[in-house]
């Protein structure tokens, strides 16, 4: 039977995909976009994501991921503020440069997603039709953390975009939305490739 759902997976895949929306394959393309630029450190990631997110309001409300849904709204207005962030954030208004997160940042940052899974998750499971209220609430909560860590070029702002990425891709699988699933999954491998990125480059500025 195991052989059997693998041996017919390419062609699940194939009939998902002639499916797939325009709509979602623009927000798939414009996604892996904004996530390439990040890693490379271009400030061309932040008006990328705006339109990215945009489009992922209406596909997310679709498929009943509320939490992530209002996610996208909050990505917004964080891209506009880290796009100014980056040119302006450093020292002396230049240019952001990438930093280790501080403790102070961790505990805080712990305390708004845990207190935000917690919360989000009862309101969705209780008052809604949520598919997955707790996880859809976690990975809200951890994004947030992460979006706002990559604002401020927090180097292990990666590791949380890893984890996210891991428990996503079920999950979009499962809602049947099958190339934003697989665009986590690359979305998955470019957090690695950031992380490799922008550990190389904090070396960098602490040699200079």
């Amino acid at each position: 039977m195991l052989l059997f759902a693998f041996a017919s997976l390419p062609a699940d895949i194939l009939a998902a995909v002639r499916a797939t929306t325009g709509l979602e394959w623009a927000a798939v393309l414009t996604g892996f976009a904004c996530v390439w630029l990040a890693a490379r450190e271009s400030l061309w990631n932040f008006p990328i994501a705006i339109v990215s997110c945009l489009l992922y309001v209406a596909i997310y409300h679709h498929a009943a991921l509320y939490s992530d849904r209002n996610l996208q709204g909050l990505f917004i207005a964080l891209s506009a503020y880290g796009w100014y962030e980056w040119l302006y954030g450093g020292r002396n208004k230049t240019p952001l440069a990438v930093t280790h997160t501080t403790p102070a940042e961790w505990l805080l940052s712990a305390a708004f997603a845990v207190a935000y899974t917690a919360g989000f998750g009862y309101y969705l499971r209780h008052h809604t039709d949520s598919a997955f209220p707790y996880l859809d609430s976690f990975t809200t909560g951890v994004s947030i953390v992460a979006q706002f860590l990559l604002m401020r070029k927090r180097l292990e702002n990666w590791w949380l975009w890893i984890l996210v990425d891991m428990v996503y891709v079920p999950i979009l699988w499962a809602k049947h939305l099958y190339p934003t699933s697989l665009l986590y999954a690359l979305y998955l491998a470019l957090a690695i490739y950031g992380y490799w990125e922008w550990k190389k480059d904090a070396k960098r500025a602490r040699v200079e």
